[in-house]
């Protein structure tokens, strides 16, 4: 399988992994483990083959958002380009054009480094990006990062806290706040409790129960709230979309 540079596949030492941290290279580390939760409530949609298949349709992705992909996709953009993004990080592959347009955005000499735990997203990634300059590709999980602190300018996370449970979110908004250094920016992107008017307020609630058992999690806690204890941000700025349904937070830290 296709999957990065390196493959991080070997085991080695505790001492070559602190080593590899300070250099800022990705340490070398056993093989990485499907979490529980997403082989048991995500299977269908991230990790059979068929479903990442029927999934990976721009049109299709657009509808599941309402049709506010494109203006999710490019708010997180624009965010990047207001600020020098020479080392971004984006944890966990998206389905869609949101990567393809992200790297076509670097600067040259720039570097795009994506993260999935699943092997076939990073399959399907790398058939969707090719082997483009700049845009690295590694087998990793969001809860335990392999890269050195403060790293990144600016690391992205689209949809993905809603999937995981409050542990395993609370960990990979640490990790995102730790490997960017200090001034850089994290991008959030996510659901969001709709405004009282908004019909999907009351029609959401059912289909994010049943189908994205964690996401109600978003409708009651700011993603802020995950930051690690004794986080101190410069700034948290949040803007809602489509009636409060969409969230994007930007943590400057």
């Amino acid at each position: 399988m296709p999957l990065s540079e390196p493959a991080q596949k070997a085991v080695t030492p505790a001492g070559a992994e602190a080593r590899a941290r300070a250099s800022g290279v990705p340490a070398l580390r056993p093989p990485v483990a499907l979490p529980r939760y997403l082989e048991q409530t995500y299977w269908w949609a991230y990790l059979h083959p068929r479903g990442v298949s029927f999934f990976e349709r721009q049109w299709l992705v657009n509808l599941i958002l309402w049709g506010n992909y494109a203006t999710l996709r490019n708010a997180v953009l624009a965010e990047l380009a207001a600020f020098r993004c020479d080392k971004v990080l984006q944890v966990a592959c998206v389905y869609g054009d949101f990567t393809a347009k992200l790297a076509q955005q670097l600067a040259p000499g720039a570097r795009l480094d994506v993260v999935d735990v699943a092997p076939v997203q990073l399959d399907n990634l790398r058939r969707k990006v090719g082997w483009q300059t700049g845009v690295f590709l590694h087998h990793q999980d969001s809860v335990n990062l392999a890269f050195a602190d403060g790293s990144y300018d600016c690391v992205v996370v689209f949809f993905l806290l809603h999937e995981q449970p409050e542990q395993a979110r609370a960990r990979t908004v640490a990790e995102a706040l730790r490997v960017t250094r200090r001034g850089g920016r994290i991008v959030f992107v996510d659901y969001h409790r709709p405004m009282r008017l908004n019909p999907l307020r009351y029609l959401m609630r059912p289909v994010l129960d049943t189908l994205e058992p964690y996401a109600l999690d978003l409708w009651r806690t700011e993603i802020a709230a995950w930051l690690p204890a004794g986080a101190e941000p410069t700034a948290v700025d949040k803007q809602v979309y489509f009636g409060g349904l969409y969230q994007k937070v930007v943590v400057t830290r």
